[in-house]
């Protein structure tokens, strides 16, 4: 039975920092048969779903991380487990390919659910949450902006639908570039923007932490480089050993039993001081960080779990 991974190229896999090329390697190593399912390999005919997918076998060589056999076409009867891996942003096509996941049997293991990526925005949903986030606002009139910014002095500013650090601006009191910021952000007023009380301690770092099933798999401070307040690897932030602190034990087990009941099985989290700030269920990464802090191998313990949703389908 083959085991899917939904992705970008496989050309632009970094494999020395690549969340899904681990996840493979590990699927692979339990003996799995891997598949690199691209953008548009999904099809719905004759009521079944079927896929497009290119057999390939990871290999822990970073020259040449996989070695591709066959493309094959196939129907979900011959799938046992679904990885969506592909990047944000949240686009149409992603989208799309969630619609087209829901239609899979219920005897597919989809890591995470496609009902409920659609349901949690990475920043948006955080917000329900009201005691474990800093004050936010969304919106797209400037009136509004002005007022929070006139109240919380420092504020950030970013897109709804932004990640990697992209277009994230720290405005700080007196700062007379806010109106061309929010407008820059906004379009105009086009689309909503995400406002924040600045967290001093985001100067030191932001912490990513990896759920598997609501339980903290682990975690690493995110570090900003000289010259740049964004603390994401994609704009230049390192890795840093860090501990797991009550605050983030309190933030993780009030966020679980959400997690958990949306079938969001590995998920990251971001937290700043003590506030949470992005519930990330795209395609979370720093797995390979956290190995290399840490002397592990987590990503067996991610398809080990895998293996026992799996065994418990069987069950029934």
């Amino acid at each position: 039975m083959k085991w899917l991974f939904l992705m970008d190229p496989l050309e632009t896999i970094h494999p020395e920092k690549d969340t899904t090329y681990i996840l493979m390697l590990a699927a692979h190593r339990a003996g799995n048969p891997v598949y690199y399912l691209p953008k548009g390999g999904i099809v719905l005919k004759d009521e079944r779903v079927w896929f497009h997918a290119l057999h390939v076998t990871p290999q822990n060589e970073y020259a040449h991380p996989f070695l591709s056999h066959q493309w094959a076409h196939f129907s979900e009867e011959e799938v046992q487990v679904v990885f969506i891996r592909t990047d944000p942003p949240f686009d149409a096509d992603y989208l799309m390919h969630t619609w087209l996941l829901d239609r899979l049997s219920s005897s597919v293991i989809v890591m995470n659910r496609p009902s409920s990526i659609r349901m949690v925005n990475e920043k948006i949903w955080a917000t329900q949450f009201h005691n474990l986030i800093p004050a936010t606002l969304v919106t797209r009139h400037k009136q509004d902006a002005l007022a929070f910014r006139k109240k919380h002095n420092t504020v950030v500013v970013k897109p709804t639908n932004g990640f990697g650090g992209s277009a994230v601006f720290v405005i700080k009191e007196g700062d007379t570039n806010f109106s061309v910021i929010f407008e820059t952000v906004t379009q105009t007023g086009k689309y909503d923007a995400i406002l924040q009380q600045f967290i001093p301690e985001a100067d030191k770092g932001d912490k990513r932490i990896l759920l598997l099933n609501g339980t903290i798999l682990g975690a690493v401070l995110r570090v900003h480089p000289e010259g740049d307040h964004r603390n994401n690897f994609f704009s230049g932030g390192k890795a840093v050993a860090t501990n797991i602190t009550d605050r983030d034990r309190e933030i993780v087990a009030i966020l679980a039993p959400h997690l958990q009941a949306l079938g969001l099985y590995f998920v990251g989290i971001d937290i700043i001081g003590d506030r949470l700030m992005e519930v990330n269920v795209t395609s979370p990464t720093c797995l390979q960080e956290m190995n290399r802090l840490y002397h592990l191998q987590l990503e067996d313990t991610v398809i080990a779990f895998v293996h026992t949703l799996l065994s418990e389908k069987e069950s029934l």
